[in-house]
């Protein structure tokens, strides 16, 4: 139990903007600060957060209250946990009794699963750094990819053994429950370790909680997946989830906008070089879930994709959610042969950000020059590829729908005058 004094320290020390700032990105109104709702789906702000009264508001859904009753309503926790998340941002020492580790298990579901991830976690972390295994094996992996062992540790990547079952068997002797293992994928149904002979990448959510994992093979020689990942649980559910976010939420809000690749290793390897308003999607199209926490923190999304015709093709999957929800999207394809990683390494941060800043370019622009160059001369196939991409400009907002259709009808009308496109945008084509 928290003292009613300690209670008491920590709502006082609680700032609304500061708490609600760690999620929604806030933008000045008079008096008080509005963002876009984290609880619903919006376009418009609605969401506003008073710091005279130290209570937030929004008037789309009517969730509102103190900055308590927020990370009680956005990370799902009970009172004593939503007072101990602010405790520890704020660094104030609660007064409580010594919970045991039976009581623990005791505790609510959700945060039973938050605490065996991050046990998790630890024993993954130390297998890399402390057994002869973990740092022959995993660590020099690491290493060889230019990673340093202060990144290694920010990220908290770690090594899972071949052992069988040695994170079951630790976890099992701390108290926790071989159920609770299964359901969040760390046991197999055979009560064996389900990571085995993996570095691991811990996957956080906005508060820096672990709610899954990704573990890569490092052998070449077996028929196993490259990349496994822990189940979807109450915690976890992939498509409303990036990689990195976490650590690349201050710097997303401070560069007003947000990079997507693909890889856990990209993220890592630009985070390490300086640029750290960058997530990854991890190998799927985007989804509306993950749109909509990228807009938490920005308007403007850069998707950043290896030089190579599938990664061309995967920087236009799931994009009319993004154009839907009014992000600005700008994408940048590397040079072939080039992923993030590798060219970030091959040519430093500066270069790096330069080229970013060269070769943004507008997705509808970029759609158009790649599908009229897939129709060549096909007059049929022009004609599909224009009402695709009157299709594609009929789904962006008013602000960007004007000067893409502007800039874009000009070479069209150039490649062929089609009735079905020029009722999308006829006064461009009738010109």
């Amino acid at each position: 139990m928290i003292s009613n004094k300690s209670i008491q320290e920590v709502i006082e020390a609680a700032r609304i903007e500061e708490v609600v700032g760690d999620f929604v990105n806030l933008r000045r109104r008079g008096v008080n600060m509005a963002g876009l709702c984290p609880f619903h789906q919006e376009k418009t702000p609605s969401f506003y957060v008073s710091p005279a009264k130290n209570i937030f508001k929004c008037f789309g859904c009517a969730r509102g209250g103190t900055p308590v009753q927020f990370i009680m309503e956005l990370e799902n926790m009970s009172f004593p946990d939503a007072v101990r998340y602010l405790a520890r941002k704020y660094k104030i020492e609660l007064e409580e009794t010594e919970v045991s580790p039976e009581a623990l298990l005791e505790q609510q579901a959700l945060e039973s699963m938050y605490l065996l991830n991050q046990f998790a976690l630890g024993f993954f972390q130390q297998q890399l750094l402390e057994t002869d295994l973990g740092k022959s094996v995993g660590l020099s992996y690491f290493k060889s990819r230019g990673f340093r062992e202060e990144t290694i540790r920010a990220f908290g990547l770690g090594y899972a053994p071949d052992s069988g079952d040695g994170l079951t068997q630790a976890a099992i002797q701390k108290g926790y429950s071989i159920e609770l293992l299964r359901k969040l994928g760390l046991t197999s149904s055979s009560d064996r370790d389900f990571f085995r002979a993996r570095v691991m990448f811990p996957i956080h959510n906005l508060s820096g909680k672990v709610i899954a994992f990704a573990g890569r093979i490092l052998r070449k020689d077996t028929k196993a997946p490259k990349y496994i990942n822990s189940p979807e649980t109450d915690i976890y559910q992939k498509n409303k989830v990036l990689f990195g976010i976490y650590q690349a939420k201050t710097a997303i809000r401070k560069e007003d906008a947000c990079i997507l690749v693909e890889g856990y290793t990209d993220v890592i390897s630009l985070h390490q070089n300086g640029i750290e308003h960058v997530v990854a999607s991890s190998g799927t199209s985007l989804t509306s879930g993950q749109i909509r926490l990228i807009k938490r923190f920005t308007n403007q999304l850069i998707i950043l994709y290896d030089g190579d015709a599938a990664g061309i093709k995967a920087a236009l999957r799931g994009l009319d959610l993004a154009l839907e929800e009014d992000l600005d999207v700008r994408v940048v394809i590397l040079p072939d042969g080039e992923d993030p990683d590798s060219y970030v390494q091959k040519v430093g941060t500066d270069a790096f950000r330069l080229y970013i800043a060269e070769k943004a370019r507008d997705i509808i622009r970029l759609e158009a020059e790649l599908l009229m160059e897939q129709a060549g001369n096909d007059p049929t196939r022009r004609a599909a590829v224009i009402g695709q991409i009157g299709q594609t400009i009929s789904k962006v907002k008013t602000r960007f729908a004007a000067m893409s259709t502007f800039v874009l009808c000009g070479k069209l009308s150039g490649w062929m005058r089609v009735s079905s496109f020029s009722k999308s945008i006829n006064p461009c084509i009738a010109r």
